[in-house]
């Protein structure tokens, strides 16, 4: 076919002046169609080489085969985010194509899908480009997200999308009422958290829950939360005549129990080890987030920690309210002996894990391990794994 736009020279001839991992936009035409499918051809050959290497060291660890091709597509979008979309992102929007904006679960599906429309665009030769995906492979990461979630989480109802999950208090050990009212308004899941109560007071929620189940003939799965390491306020001291923190005022976390001088706010630390791990300048959130606070500095007395965020009204310092402490690797196990204990009972009468504090590909062998000594009769059960720190999200793949 004859070309609708003149040719130029291609950009396989310019690309010695730009780096061999990246494009060098200011040196490329993206308002030229011809150019854009080019610059769109280059990048799906190196996100194909590049997410090829991100994926063969991970080929030998994956046990389950119908997550190979889940796999491939993330290390697939772990390479194409390595490239700076934006100015593709605003070439193709003239043109009505995709953004490439939400294509995680559609990596080639997309690019080829864009890659096709500008072929037609262009009028050049369909056998030299990549074919249009059909609507079947272009939807299979959603097919495969919804069986997941189906696999997992239970089946939705007819008339909404999403699934309801319930964490039960204390009384639902003992009214079996409560579980079947649930279950008739639509919880999917419930979820116990094993920071409270004990295993007398979960066995009889679960033994609820199944007495639910048979009487309303509907479908519910556990999820069982492991605590975790969380560190926590301990004994709370005050100045005189003081009973809130405000902004701009000091608190010193110490290692024992703290001492009332009447200078500052005091709090000892559930996990004073972490108190080893902080660095000067770092960032401290306390009561999920309700405080926060800045290291200012370090000495024998303890952590220094400068408020700069508070109610107004200034905010209640109270014991066992969580620490959060975002920029630092603490570097603690995601499995306490505590938790131990309680996947004794876990493995065994749980359809999920709740799995806090998880870093590393590591923490997650290491709980796999621990179900897998204490399930002598092997069955399935699925790990949730919180991601919830920076360091996890930089080791997610």
């Amino acid at each position: 076919m004859t070309a609708l736009i003149p040719e130029r020279d291609s950009l396989e001839e310019r690309l010695p002046q730009q780096k061999e991992d990246t494009f060098d936009y200011s040196t490329l035409d993206l308002s030229n169609p011809q150019e854009l499918l080019e610059t769109l051809q280059k990048l799906r050959q190196m996100v194909i080489q590049e997410g090829e290497d991100i994926f063969e060291p991970w080929r030998s660890h994956i046990q389950r085969q119908v997550f190979l091709n889940s796999g491939l597509n993330l290390a697939r979008y772990m390479a194409l985010r390595r490239h700076d979309l934006r100015p593709l992102q605003a070439a193709l929007i003239p043109w009505g194509l995709s953004s490439l904006g939400r294509l995680e679960g559609r990596v080639m599906p997309s690019l080829d899908a864009v890659i096709s429309t500008l072929e037609a665009i262009c009028q050049v030769n369909p056998d030299t480009l990549p074919s249009r995906p059909t609507i079947q492979a272009f939807l299979e990461g959603d097919r495969l997200l919804h069986q997941q979630a189906e696999a997992i989480l239970g089946q939705t109802k007819a008339d909404r999308q999403v699934r309801i999950m319930v964490t039960l208090p204390t009384e639902a050990a003992n009214d079996s009422g409560f579980m079947q009212n649930l279950l008739q308004r639509g919880t999917n899941c419930v979820r116990i958290n094993c920071a409270h109560d004990n295993v007398e007071v979960w066995e009889a929620m679960i033994s609820n829950v199944r007495l639910a189940e048979r009487e309303t003939g509907s479908k519910c799965k556990i999820l069982m939360d492991l605590g975790g390491p969380k560190p926590r306020l301990g004994k709370v001291t005050k100045p005189k005549h003081k009973h809130r923190i405000y902004q701009g005022e000091c608190l010193v976390l110490t290692r024992d129990s703290p001492k009332n001088n009447g200078n500052h706010f005091q709090a000892s630390c559930t996990l004073p080890e972490v108190l080893d791990r902080i660095q000067v300048g770092e960032t401290a959130w306390i009561d999920d987030g309700r405080i926060g606070a800045r290291v200012e500095s370090i000495t024998k007395k303890g952590v220094h920690l400068h408020i700069n965020h508070a109610s107004l009204k200034g905010s209640k310092l109270s014991p066992d309210k969580g620490l959060n402490f975002p920029d630092t690797d603490l570097q603690l196990s995601p499995l306490t002996d505590k938790d131990r204990e309680d996947l004794d009972f876990v493995a065994n009468h749980a359809d999920m894990v709740g799995y806090s504090f998880v870093q590393t590909a590591d923490d997650i062998k290491l709980l796999q391990k621990e179900l897998a000594t204490r399930m002598p009769h092997p069955h399935k059960i699925a790990i949730m794994a919180k991601i919830e720190t920076p360091q996890a999200v930089r080791n997610e793949d």
